[in-house]
């Protein structure tokens, strides 16, 4: 199955035509001097363009909001649609099936090594967002083409870099209303998960298992990571915080001795179960499958640096403090 491989390394502008509808010119009456005729030339103001600086420290300038977009990362993605600006959105990678509706836009291959540039220069974007699956090279090799690419780094701290992103792209898309109004949504929740935790009277040690193809070496999440994050905002210890890489593998016989109050299985989309987990050699003594503490959990709500990592954190609170 090889799950680690595949998980980690995984609006609307138009115009109605009027002047078919528009009453026939009237010439003045004669005794009436045209000059004295009210002018009818509009005023236009132009719009300036728009200044950002990306995730790489590049400057990037447009003239105005967005009309096509490129998404690449499904953490763009999801901002899109969240804001109400998907309606721009030509094209995106693989890897973006969230909502529903963002799937047949899903196209473009993209992340881990790869790029297809040929299709996104097709769709003749205005401006590609690309998030941190698209190497610094990558986007040099974009910008080579002429295309117009905004980097968007994965957000730090959280939840404030989470925030800056969204507004970021708010900006680009002239949808600075719908990105305030997420931003205000996400801070609220936020906080209400930060005044539980502050009540909390114990903190679980968690086990977070990201693949188990080899059941006595799985990979979790190390330090550094969103999940490690994730868990220590909600009100738990990251049983592999102090691990030497972001995604190791760790023995089976270490997760025995730390002995998790909980675990939480990254890897259910791929078939792991409590009842699996349960049946491994030596697995069944732990305190977390002792105590019916062993939950499924929806990865991309832990490792997709979007909106729904807050959907994540309230998920973790809810396990470690169901009280």
């Amino acid at each position: 199955m090889k799950l680690y491989r595949k998980m980690l390394l995984g609006l609307v502008f138009f115009a109605a035509a009027l002047s078919a509808c528009a009453p026939a010119a009237v010439s003045p009456p004669a005794s009436v001097p045209a000059a004295a005729l009210p002018s009818q030339t509009a005023t236009v103001t132009e719009q300036p363009p728009i200044r950002l600086t990306d995730g790489l420290g590049t400057e990037i300038t447009i003239p105005g909001p967005a009309k096509r977009i490129v998404s690449l990362g499904a953490s763009n993605t999801e901002i899109l649609f969240a804001i109400g600006a998907d309606d721009l959105l030509a094209g995106a990678d693989q890897f973006s099936d969230y909502p529903e509706a963002a799937k047949p836009l899903a196209t473009i291959s993209a992340g881990y090594g790869t790029l297809d540039v040929e299709s996104i220069s097709a769709l003749e974007p205005d401006l590609v967002l690309a998030a941190e699956i698209i190497s610094a090279e990558q986007v040099q090799s974009m910008r080579a083409l002429g295309l117009t690419v905004f980097y968007v780094a994965n957000p730090a701290p959280l939840p404030d870099g989470l925030y800056a992103n969204i507004r970021a792209i708010g900006e680009l898309t002239g949808r600075a209303a719908g990105a305030a109004a997420l931003e205000e949504s996400l801070r609220s929740r936020f906080e209400a998960v930060a005044r539980r935790v502050a009540g909390a009277a114990d903190l679980p040690l968690v086990f977070f298992e990201l693949g188990a193809d080899d059941p006595a070496r799985p990979y979790t999440a190390g330090p550094g990571t969103f999940i490690d994050l994730l868990i220590t905002l909600a009100g738990g210890r990251n049983l592999a915080s102090a691990l030497a890489s972001e995604w190791p593998q760790i023995s089976a016989e270490e997760i025995f001795r730390r002995d998790p109050d909980i675990i939480l299985l990254g890897d259910a989309a791929f078939g792991a179960t409590p009842e699996s987990v349960a049946e491994r050699p030596g697995w069944g003594t732990l305190t977390a499958v002792k105590n019916g503490r062993v939950f499924p959990i929806d990865s991309n709500l832990v490792l997709r640096p979007g909106p729904r990592l807050i959907d994540g954190l309230e998920t973790m609170v809810s396990l470690f403090h169901p009280d």
